[in-house]
């Protein structure tokens, strides 16, 4: 049984299973802590606020100087004008949720998901022209994963506590949070309920680009004790994937930021990670881990990857395999490169109903 969650929750922030619990996480700080000034970030960089009109910004876009924004609170896609002032330019499902945005010269991309229905689409736009994909269709009848097995290998040690969940194969489950441009007028989609790629072309045909690794977390007595299963201490659950993001990086690779699965927060440990995907073969390759809520990740012009990491609220880049911090943001959730800048989408704190309590971000890194 797979519990899908709202987005709207700190741990819950991409809809994802909760399989585990956890026990009690330490505390995790920046490299480089806010001053309090809210202008200096980290060493050798500052922060301008755009604008604070959102609460989820879970996504960003850029197209020349144009910065778009998808805000899964409000289910919209905005524009953000010089003044910080939004200029909605999609709408999506009420009640439900917008959470990634792609432009390209042309067109808009953006992906939706219906609380009501459980539907999730694609919607393209393209002048006057607009190409809806049924992502939740495709899962429905495809599954992609569901040889996929998820669990352990002997659940008799969690069978009671755990029941199905103990061990199962790939649920019938559709997520889309994050989308990117891809070649002859076609979208690589990252959905974070179905653990895959999805492409989708022009005409928003739907097809399988690959479906992400297992996350496998060995069991320590900690966590066992914390979830009841004391004779499971040794063994490895096998976690679904849970893509957050992708991007277009050298060579046409796709690079994808994923939670672990289970607990998504750093309480199980920080195993957020990056993969490089040939889009070509559909091959999967971890080129880093140790991400404390790895939710978004752009690539500069010089290569370098960055990645907002949620629960540390800060913006790492990768560096040998691991993130190296870079700007203390609390609440960043999203990150996006463009016109020589780095922009940040920060969360509005949220009662514990999921409620938002204030304004979220959407800020420039210089």
């Amino acid at each position: 049984m797979r519990m899908t969650r709202k987005m709207m929750g700190v741990v819950a922030v991409v809809g994802a299973t909760a399989l585990l619990a956890a026990p009690a996480a330490s505390a995790h700080t920046s490299a480089d802590p806010d001053d309090g000034s809210g202008h200096h970030a980290g060493r050798g960089w500052h922060t301008k606020v755009l604008t604070t009109k959102v609460i989820a910004p879970f996504h960003l876009a850029t197209e020349d100087d144009d910065l778009y924004v998808a805000d899964g609170g409000t289910s919209t896609v905005s524009k953000i004008r010089d003044n910080g002032s939004l200029r909605t330019v999609a709408t999506g499902p009420q009640p439900g949720e917008v959470a990634g945005v792609a432009v390209t010269e042309h067109a808009l991309a953006y992906t939706t998901t219906n609380y009501a229905t459980h539907a999730t689409t694609l919607t393209i736009k393209r002048g006057s022209k607009t190409v809806v994909a049924d992502l939740s269709g495709f899962e429905s009848k495809h599954n992609p994963d569901a040889k996929v097995h998820y669990g352990l290998k002997d659940p008799s040690c969690a069978a009671k506590v755990l029941g199905p969940m103990a061990s199962y194969t790939g649920q019938v489950d559709s997520h889309p949070y994050a989308v990117t441009a891809w070649r002859h007028g076609s979208w690589i989609v990252a959905d974070a309920g179905g653990n895959d790629l999805l492409k989708v072309d022009r005409w928003g045909k739907v097809s399988l680009l690959t479906v992400l690794p297992t996350q496998p977390l060995v069991i320590t007595k900690a966590f066992a004790d914390a979830n009841g299963v004391p004779k499971c201490v040794g063994q490895t659950y096998k976690f679904e994937a849970v893509p957050t993001d992708v991007e277009v990086g050298p060579g046409g690779m796709l690079y994808v930021t994923t939670l672990p699965g289970g607990p998504e927060d750093p309480s199980a440990g920080a195993r957020g990670s990056v993969y490089r995907v040939n889009p070509w073969n559909g091959h999967a390759t971890r080129i880093a881990t140790g991400f404390a809520g790895a939710t978004s990740l752009t690539i500069g012009p010089d290569r370098t990857i960055y990645v907002a990491e949620l629960f540390a609220g800060r913006v790492s880049k990768v560096r040998h395999g691991h993130p190296q911090a870079v700007v203390a943001l609390p609440g960043v959730v999203s990150v996006e490169y463009g016109e020589d800048h780095l922009y940040a989408g920060t969360m509005a704190p949220m009662d514990a109903q999921g409620n938002p309590t204030g304004h979220g971000s959407v800020v420039r890194l210089r």
